[in-house]
């Protein structure tokens, strides 16, 4: 196209001539879903609405749809001015110069004025679109500022079952997330049928019998595919997940469903169960542990089990007998294919990896619950976790949900999954608010009020500086050492990738051990602290060192001088099993051995060895050829005749005769000589191994080459050797520290003191005469292996042990809080020693001390060291939190928080960038933004415009997708702001806040230095009063772009009074249709799909939804009710 003219200037129009009719729309089919369209005449290019599959018109309807050309064209007229829509691109006719409105990806059509096809120039569309213009650097901020959002608001609200009432209070405070407050869930129309029994015992509390209502209400709701729709319980940890599934299995026994599948993380929890299921009531549900029975068939004579509640765990669910019979073909032929009872999924994020991450494969768990939910559709799924979600790829098992698939705007769950990731934390928030619209989910939490958080740090004593900076160098050292010992290494050596990847993995743990390591003494010290304040401690890690400890006793014996260092063993093994060693030579055998061998080989291998004795298995291996001439024949029969008739041959020295039978035979080469020709002559009997002078010479030759050859291999072999010994000595020299959970176990008073609820079998612990340990298994001959933990978690809980450590593998579903019921009530110090790798995790292990029915909540004590690599592990989990606050609970500040550790954000990126460049990029629109999740919008006033707009009914749930239009006034007045004038100097830090006349106080800071680079000082207050005035009413209908704002009256940025569109309710199911209208959004910012937090300032009504840019809102509306009407 070419350059863009000026905006045409009015013209008298011409008295009107008659104008061709304008040729009617084209009816085609859709290549992809094969609906029929309509497309608009001179539209050669479109994308299907429904498929969203980009295609063209054929070429026989591209001539039809072409304007026909007339014997008599009238003259043209001129162009006729439309107005513009923001939603497109104004780009000018190259022929009648008029101003077109052109669609986004629309690269040919035709000119509805003049006619004429055109193409769009790509290459010279980015000039076109973005003339230079003057930058504002101050509409710049406030439009940064602006995406940013205003300040975080409430995180939590106390929660309290919002349209029932049935059951007493929860016995401990509990909260829901701002985010999730502001959704309703849909009105309960399911009857109990154990109403009363609860009532009278009042074993479950109203929010526990609220949860046991929705998912009985859920379970009668079928999918599009014809599956029974599950139900999602996202409480907290310690807020009551099992009492409320004995609940829903004494609702289901109450109404003949008999048969229940209760699938958890560990064995023990299996009296949990029993317990929870007592405490309900249920006391005639038996309660069968999966593992303790055999591989026959459940219901069958031998096992007896035709009723009841049958108690697996994950492991289980994938094993498998000798015969090849599984546990899940056991389960699914007790169920049969008809089952309608329950199938509860307890801790459900061990399925989570069922999607995993491009390049590794699915968990057979992952999979096993998959099939399970496939194989029995009618079966009443219940997904329990507080962390089932900590990013959306972990929601893949949970099918029964119905987020996408047949009836949804997703087609799969890679469809969903994409579409969030493209949406950010925002839209992971979205999706639980969603879910608890649709009656599906329900996330409350204990409230964390008069629990303590606290980081500590634990600097490094110059003993553990110095052994770090030693081990630092040591690696720094062995990589190099490791460079050159591949280097000398032949070339049909395997590839050295294997090598780098096992040295950077145990570079990782070595590292994150010796960190561990270093925070003992810091534990200790808290430890030994809480205990004098009459206070019992819990001690969190994730790694025993029971795989270093197992390879040490193993090695060296049940006795040993001290504790396993367990970076010490990682490093021996890593260096023993993978240092670079060339192949070890063959030793040199005796000389009288190595010429018969070598001989033998050569007679072998010589074809003149046996002359004869070759043509006579030639000639037996040789076809038969009719094309043989007589001589061939004749030359065959000669040789015959002489190896059966001539006893005499050739003497290769005298050339004379000689009789075979007193002849010599060279063993090697075969030649025959006099024995007297030899020098000296041979008199005595002819020996048998005889070599000739020229074959003893080669024979010599070769042998004293080969010496030589493995004399050199040896030497290099053995000098390999010697730096893999001096190495290993190096490793030993180090003095790494010792394990850090028997290191803790030992200065804490020992077994007899210390409850330890891990996953390890074996421990060592100091011998009875102080020297040295021994190594002995956990249990005693009272208690089994498998009862270790549950044992040694009474002991605390009766106060006979006042310290606990716990890790993941051992504590799963373990409740250690300060029981009401439990004798020692003393308040619980969590000291976390290792931060588990993952966020839910983290979360997991957390809700160990902070559970219901508790005296105290307790003291959270984070160690970290002042290592910049611990720092990095802890970033990783701090933007997990983040993560798993957001899809779990609806808001990414529900969390612990760590954001202080979490480097690896937008800020952190756009620090990494500032370092390598030396400047920040002036243009932050053009950069990308900090996705902030869900943004408060503030303001000095906020009001609903008009009655709320209801735009989108889901059938299945009744819940709706309203369109909210509120008046924001962000204005500040100049009397309002009596102690300023533009801006606030802050002593400690050498920053100012900023003041807007038109929209208030600014987010961030600004130095001295940036500030007089972007303002400039007024001489009088009375100049000031009358420039904060003309702004404070000019931008009340005008943005700060000024008045030549490219996009007009849609532009927002910096304006006073601003009406916000806000899409609350339901969303998932329209999700589709409103990221296909915001696309088509001229400004970036705009085709962001965010989500926003909106309170009005009168009646405080609290709006959480998608915020709708004023120039996309009638693109919405149109496309959501064309979804209507294809829903009716």
């Amino acid at each position: 196209m070419g350059k863009p003219s000026g905006p045409p200037q009015p013209l008298a129009l011409p008295p009107p001539m008659p104008r061709p009719p304008a040729p009617a729309t084209c009816q085609v089919r859709c290549a992809g879903c094969r609906t029929i369209l309509a497309v608009a005449p001179g539209m050669t290019e479109f994308g299907c609405p429904t498929c969203k599959l980009p295609q063209r018109l054929p070429p026989e309807l591209m001539r039809s749809a072409a304007p026909h050309p007339h014997p008599h064209p009238p003259p043209p007229l001129p162009p006729q001015a439309q107005g513009i829509d923001p939603t497109k691109i104004q780009l000018p006719c190259a022929h009648c110069k008029a101003l077109l409105n052109v669609p986004h990806g629309l690269s040919r059509f035709a000119c509805p004025q003049c006619g004429i096809d055109l193409a769009v120039d790509v290459s010279k569309l980015n000039s076109y679109l973005e003339p230079p213009e003057e930058i504002n650097e101050v509409a710049i901020d406030v439009e940064r500022e602006e995406d940013e959002g205003g300040p975080i608001g409430e995180t939590f609200m106390d929660y309290r079952p919002p349209k029932l009432s049935i059951g007493p209070s929860h016995p401990d405070p509990i909260v829901e997330t701002s985010s999730l407050s502001a959704v309703q869930p849909p009105e309960p129309t399911y009857n109990l049928r154990i109403k009363n029994d609860l009532e009278r015992y009042k074993s479950l509390s109203c929010l526990q019998i609220e949860t046991i209502v929705y998912a009985c209400q859920r379970h009668k709701q079928k999918l599009m595919n014809g599956a029974r729709a599950g139900f999602f319980i996202g409480d907290g940890a310690g807020v009551g997940k099992g009492r409320t599934i004995a609940g829903l299995i004494w609702e289901n026994w109450n109404l003949g469903r008999r048969k229940a599948l209760w699938i958890s993380v560990g064995s023990d929890l299996k009296f949990d169960a029993r317990r929870d299921l007592d405490d309900v009531g249920a006391t005639c549900v038996e309660v069968h542990a999966l593992n303790k029975l055999s591989y026959s068939k459940l219901d069958s004579k031998s096992v007896g089990i035709r009723e009841g509640v049958v108690f697996s765990t994950y492991s289980s669910l994938i094993a498998s007998s000798e015969k090849g019979r599984t546990r899940l073909q056991q389960l699914l032929q007790w169920c049969g294919s008809d089952y309608k009872g329950l199938v509860v999924f307890d801790e459900c994020h061990k399925a989570k990896n069922l999607i995993p991450e491009a390049g590794s494969q699915p968990t057979r768990t992952g999979e096993a619950v998959l099939e399970l939910q496939a194989r029995l559709p009618k079966a009443r799924v219940i997904y329990c976790s507080a962390t089932g979600a900590s990013e959306p790829r972990n929601l893949g098992y949970m099918v029964r949900l119905g987020l996408w698939g047949a009836g949804t705007c997703f087609l799969d769950f890679r469809d969903f999954l994409d579409s969030l990731d493209k949406g950010g934390v925002g839209a992971l928030e979205l999706v639980a608010m969603d879910m608890k619209a649709r009656g599906m989910y329900v996330c409350r939490t204990l409230s964390y009020k008069g629990a303590e958080f606290e980081v500590v740090e634990a600097p490094l004593d110059v003993e553990m500086l110095d052994m770090y900076k030693k081990a630092a160098e040591f690696w720094a050292e062995l990589r190099v050492e490791l460079l050159a010992a591949s280097a000398c290494l032949s070339e049909d050596k395997p590839n050295s990738s294997h090598l780098w990847r096992l040295y950077w993995a145990s570079h990782q743990r070595f590292f994150r051990h010796l960190c561990m390591s270093a925070k003992v003494p810091a534990a200790v010290s808290l430890a030994k602290k809480a205990l004098a304040e009459n206070k019992c401690v819990v001690i969190g890690l994730q790694s025993t060192g029971e795989a270093r400890t197992e390879e040490a006793v193993t090695k060296y014996g049940l006795e040993l001088d001290d504790f396993v260092s367990g970076p010490r063993e990682l490093l021996l093994k890593f260096v023993e099993e993978n240092y670079p060693l060339p192949p070890k030579p063959d030793s040199l055998p005796g000389e009288e051995e190595s010429v018969k061998e070598l001989q033998r080989k050569r007679h072998s291998a010589n074809p003149g060895v046996s002359f004869n004795g070759r043509v006579r298995k030639v000639a037996k291996w040789k076809a038969e050829s009719d094309g043989e001439s007589d001589e061939e024949s004749e030359t065959e029969s000669d040789h015959n005749s002489t190896e059966s008739d001539d006893e005499f041959q050739i003497c290769e020295i005298c050339s004379s005769e000689v009789e075979r039978k007193k002849s010599l035979r060279c063993s090697c080469c075969g030649h025959l000589v006099h024995p007297a020709c030899v020098v000296p002559p041979i008199i005595d009997s002819v020996p048998e191994d005889w070599s000739c002078r020229s074959c003893k010479e080669k024979t010599d030759e070769y042998l004293q080459a080969r010496r030589v050859y493995l004399a050199e291999l040896l030497k290099r072999y053995e000098a390999a050797m010697e730096r893999k010994s001096k190495i290993l000595e190096i490793i030993r020299s180090l003095g790494l520290p010792n394990n850090p959970l028997d290191d803790l176990i030992d200065q804490l008073g020992g077994p007899d003191n210390v409850a330890e609820i891990t996953g390890r079998r074996g421990m060592l612990v100091r011998a009875s005469n102080g020297k040295g340990v021994v190594y002995q298994a956990r249990n005693s001959k009272d208690v089994t292996m498998e009862m270790v933990n549950m044992h040694e978690k009474q002991l605390f809980m009766d106060g006979k042990k006042f310290v606990a450590v716990i890790s993941e593998a051992g504590s799963a579903g373990v409740s250690l809080q300060a029981d009401r019921r439990a004798l020692n009530q003393r308040r619980r110090v969590h000291l976390t020693l290792e931060l588990p790798w993952s966020a839910d995790r983290a979360i997991q292990q957390f809700g160990r001390t902070h559970r219901s029915n508790q005296t105290s909540a307790p003291e959270y004590r984070l160690l970290f060291t002042d290592l910049g690599g611990e720092r990095r592990f802890a970033s990783i989990v701090a933007k997990r939190l983040e993560s798993l606050g957001a899809l779990t609970q609806g808001d990414r500040r529900a969390g612990p928080s760590l954001s202080a550790y979490n480097y690896d954000s937008g800020y952190g990126k756009r620090a990494l960038m500032l370092m390598y460049r030396g400047i920040l990029e002036q243009n932050a629109r053009r950069e990308g933004h900090f996705d902030s999740g869900i943004v408060d919008m503030k303001a000095n006033t906020v009001e609903l415009k008009e009655k709320p707009k209801t735009v989108h009914v889901d059938k299945m749930s009744g819940a709706s997708t309203v369109l909210f239009t509120f008046i924001m006034d962000r204005g500040v007045t100049w009397e309002a702001p009596s102690n300023f004038l533009f801006s606030v100097y802050r002593s400690t830090s050498g920053m100012f806040k900023i003041f807007r006349p038109a929209v208030g106080e600014a987010l961030r800071e600004m130095p001295l230095q940036e500030l007089k680079s972007k303002y400039r000082r007024i001489s009088s207050p009375e100049k000031a009063r009358k420039g904060w005035e003309a702004e404070y009413e000019t931008s009340s209908s005008q943005c700060m772009h000024g008045p030549k704002c490219k996009l007009g009256g849609f532009c927002t940025v910096g304006r006073r009074l601003q009406e916000v569109n806000v899409l609350g309710g339901l969303i998932l199911p329209v999700w589709g249709t409103i990221e296909k209208a915001l696309s088509k959004q001229a400004r970036q910012s705009h085709k962001r799909i965010r989500v926003v937090r909106i309170e009005t300032t009168t009646d405080n009504q609290r709006i959480v939804g998608l915020l709708i840019p004023n120039a996309a809102v009638k693109s919405v509306l149109q496309d959501l009710e064309w979804v209507q009407e294809i829903d009716d």
